[in-house]
């Protein structure tokens, strides 16, 4: 059994241009796991950050567990991302020095049942940048339209 995708965040590629890619382990609660496998994940305001030579991932919203007692996991608290210390050290140097910005692209489940969340090095895109990925988006979806029609023989 392969990966199985749980979350994605389609607005990081549409804000960010993504640069490289790095593979993280989550340190999670038993109800947050629970809640990764429910598909009750939300990306979308998150990021990632290195603080005091660790890094964490803010914002994302993993839903409270229904059927856990009062000892429930808090849905936007700060979690603890799992990278060997040359990752860590290898991304701040490219945050600081370039600019650019830790980004959580996806969050899936590996074959062996552990939670992985992809960071992405992003620098942010421009209003014209983004024009310009929607117009390239536009005409490829015309082009292969134009293809499929002239196999068809209309």
């Amino acid at each position: 059994m392969g990966e199985r995708t749980i979350a994605q965040n389609r607005r990081a590629r549409h804000e960010f241009s993504i640069e490289d890619t790095v593979e993280a382990g989550i340190a999670l609660f038993g109800t947050e796991i629970k809640s990764i496998r429910a598909g009750k994940v939300n990306l979308s305001d998150s990021f990632a950050r290195i603080d005091r030579g660790e890094a964490w991932l803010i914002g994302a919203h993993i839903a409270p567990w229904e059927s856990a007692s009062r000892f429930n996991h808090e849905a936007k608290r700060e979690r603890k991302l799992l990278l060997h210390r040359s990752e860590i050290d290898q991304l701040l140097g490219k945050t600081k020095a370039k600019g650019l910005t830790l980004v959580p692209l996806r969050l899936y489940i590996t074959g062996r049942g552990k939670a992985k969340l992809e960071l992405g090095l992003g620098r942010g895109k421009q209003l014209h940048d983004k024009r310009r990925d929607i117009a390239e988006r536009d005409a490829r979806r015309q082009m292969e339209r134009d293809v499929a029609e002239t196999r068809r023989g209309r």
